[in-house]
């Protein structure tokens, strides 16, 4: 699969023509448009502003720059989910002759149904529970799993206290955050840490792509101020659990990611040098899930991460199931349990479609 990054701008260039071209057609025929070049240009014109929209104003610090990134995202969330209604309908009318009127009207009531749906889905966060048996524990430890939060254009100080108090209210001995804490420099100054002073267990954090894109030092420094241990390729130890903690990394130098700098330390490298012991419990927290055979076989026990969100938005789970081994939930690889969460927040587009955001209860109890 190591063509599929390579694939996946090409296809999606592809797909962005075609319904180009789709879409232009069809809003031409349900308007009783004489001619269809300007809804080409539209179409054509329209998601490539959103797109360059949305990539220059990632990091935007101004109030203008944040407002056009939020346009830009929900715009292209919403250009997917047209696309989608008009084909559903289609496909109705394979079978049931429709005017143009009665297809817009069902394209239209069904756009609205997605959008909708797929933003409240997003809003709403759930709790996934897990129980994970670990050799080598003395006693059941309650940990709770945090990542990809995005705090930034669409997430704040109101939706980092509700995250909190769901915490909290969970009882965990200890909370791991496997990065993406921010996804724009919009979002980066102290206040956006505090909150994390609230949670009532030790924290560990490490980074990922997004807070490497932001401003990792400064995101990293800000963390320590709120009392969170930030972990950067080391062991720390809680209870009877190893918890090692790695920097966004490639897996090893045979393997490209678009997200991980090739030109630092992998994580192949990484576990070699650390201090592992095999055979005590131990947890990695990495940011994506790569390196998966390179920590089995270091004896580690579980591994924490996220960063592929489930695919987000339907169809793009299909994608992701492409790009990544595991994409999500609880996995196994040979010895070594790997469970991937969704995340909490989004990127992009403020909607999820077939996935969840999803604070994460894993119970680690002692087995022979």
């Amino acid at each position: 699969m190591k063509f599929i990054p390579y694939l996946i701008p090409i296809g999606f260039l592809s797909l962005l023509i075609v319904s180009v071209i789709y879409l232009a057609r069809k809003w031409s025929w349900i308007m009783g448009a004489d001619s269809t070049t300007w809804f080409y240009v539209f179409f054509a014109v329209v998601p490539v502003l959103f797109m360059v929209g949305l990539i220059k104003n990632i990091n935007a610090v101004d109030y203008m720059g944040h407002a056009f990134y939020k346009i830009a995202s929900v715009a292209m969330g919403l250009y997917l989910f047209i696309t989608m209604a008009f084909l559903a309908v289609d496909l109705v009318a394979l079978f049931i002759k429709l005017k143009p009127m009665q297809f817009g009207i069902l394209s239209f009531t069904l756009f609205s149904v997605l959008a909708l749906g797929s933003y409240f889905n997003e809003q709403y966060l759930r709790t996934s529970n897990y129980k994970v048996p670990l050799k080598g524990l003395s006693q059941t430890i309650d940990s709770v799993h945090l990542t990809d939060i995005h705090i930034g254009h669409f997430r704040n100080n109101g939706f980092l206290n509700k995250l909190v108090k769901q915490t909290n209210a969970q009882n965990p001995d200890v909370i791991f955050i496997t990065g993406d804490y921010l996804d724009s420099k919009y979002a980066l100054n102290s206040s956006h840490f505090e909150p994390l002073q609230n949670l009532k267990a030790p924290v560990y954090f490490v980074d990922g792509n997004h807070d490497h894109a932001t401003d990792n030092d400064s995101i990293l420094a800000m963390m320590r101020s709120a009392g969170v241990n930030v972990l950067q390729n080391e062991i720390a130890q809680f209870k009877d659990l190893q918890i090692i903690g790695l920097e966004h990394m490639v897996a090893d130098r045979e393997t490209f990611d678009v997200h991980a700098s090739p030109g630092k330390p992998t994580i192949r490298e990484t576990l070699n040098r650390l201090p592992i012991k095999s055979d005590k419990p131990s947890v990695i927290l990495h940011h994506a899930p790569n390196g998966i055979k390179h920590a089995e076989a270091h004896g580690v026990d579980l591994y924490l991460a996220g960063h592929t969100h489930g695919g987000q938005i339907f169809p793009f789970n299909y994608v992701s199931n492409l790009m990544f081994e595991y994409n999500s939930g609880m996995n196994i690889y040979k010895s070594l349990k790997v469970f991937v969460s969704e995340g909490v927040g989004t990127f992009g587009p403020p909607f999820r479609l077939g996935t969840k955001s999803e604070l994460v209860n894993l119970q680690l109890i002692p087995t022979e």
